[in-house]
């Protein structure tokens, strides 16, 4: 106990996606693209995550978006992220090529 406040040592954990999505034909703007990209990530935010379009950001037809969790437990961690990528995978205007997924803990 210092100054009448507990320290704790607890854990922390750290997760990370990004998701290479393939966008419609029809997102030959950075427009049209913006108008895809945006209600994905404002959704992922709602599971209270970070969340950004990271990469691809000149091309039209593709997207990388990318998402960060931290929480006290490594399993909700990967609950989170898992929800994520349900929700991105499940978006029909949009193909999810692939998912890159990295978990950190006390010892990374």
């Amino acid at each position: 106990m210092r100054g009448g406040l507990r320290v704790s040592s607890g854990a922390m954990f750290t997760g990370t996606a990004v998701f290479d999505l393939l966008l419609p034909g029809d997102s030959r703007s950075l427009k049209a693209k913006r108008s895809y990209v945006r209600p994905i990530v404002a959704a992922l935010r709602r599971f209270e995550v970070s969340a950004a379009e990271v990469g691809a950001l000149d091309l039209h037809g593709r997207a990388q978006l990318a998402v960060a969790v931290v929480a006290a437990e490594a399993s909700h961690v990967r609950e989170v992220l898992d929800s994520c990528e349900r929700l991105v995978a499940g978006r029909p205007e949009t193909e999810l090529l692939s998912v890159r997924r990295r978990l950190y803990g006390e010892d990374d």
